[in-house]
């Protein structure tokens, strides 16, 4: 299976530019996730630059970062993260980087427009035409709604609502969201 690094970048779509991340999209891509309606729903919300170059580095989250760029001005970012999906062992080496974990981020100063769909719409093509892979899931906050109904606008399907299954940085426990989007769906909703 390729990579994201095997693709061929800069992916344009009709208004965006998708391509991997860089260090130097580090510092733009803190300066909205450390904004409060955006660092709520965030994995991590450094307030600290160096705090958040520092954990992306150490937990090697570059190769499974795109950008999403309007223009030239880097507007959101985008996660696909692949991984092995569960084999019983007679077959487990037919289940190895078959499926990915997605999700996104927009800046608030450029919501609204529609880019988070158009983002995530090319996310999934790259994933399913490109990749090859068999399985997306993507995770919320149930609390989320605009990621969920982001989910729902791309075509996938919820599998999963789960009762206070995430620990939130203030300390309570949320409920979660789970959908998925196997490749034989995305192939027969474009027909």
């Amino acid at each position: 299976m390729p990579a994201l690094a095997d693709l061929t970048w800069p992916r344009p779509t009709e208004r965006l530019l998708l391509r991997p991340a860089v260090d130097a999209d580090l510092e733009p891509i803190w300066r909205y996730r450390r904004l409060d309606p955006v660092g709520r729903w965030m994995t991590d919300a450094s307030k600290d630059l160096d705090a958040f170059v520092a954990k992306s580095r150490e937990v090697n989250r570059l190769p499974d970062t795109l950008v999403v760029e309007d223009d030239g001005v880097l507007v959101g970012d985008l996660m696909l993260k692949i991984e092995d999906a569960w084999g019983q062992g007679e077959v487990a080496d037919r289940v190895v980087g078959v499926q990915a974990e997605i999700g996104w981020c927009l800046d608030p100063a450029y919501e609204g427009r529609g880019y988070g769909t158009e983002a995530a719409r090319e996310l999934l093509r790259i994933a399913f035409a490109d990749l090859g892979l068999h399985r997306v899931v993507a995770l919320c906050f149930a609390e989320n709604e605009p990621s969920w109904r982001l989910m729902e606008r791309i075509g996938m399907r919820r599998e999963g609502y789960h009762r206070q299954d995430s620990l939130h940085r203030d300390g309570t426990w949320r409920d979660g969201m789970t959908y998925a989007l196997l490749a034989e769906e995305w192939s027969a909703a474009r027909s």
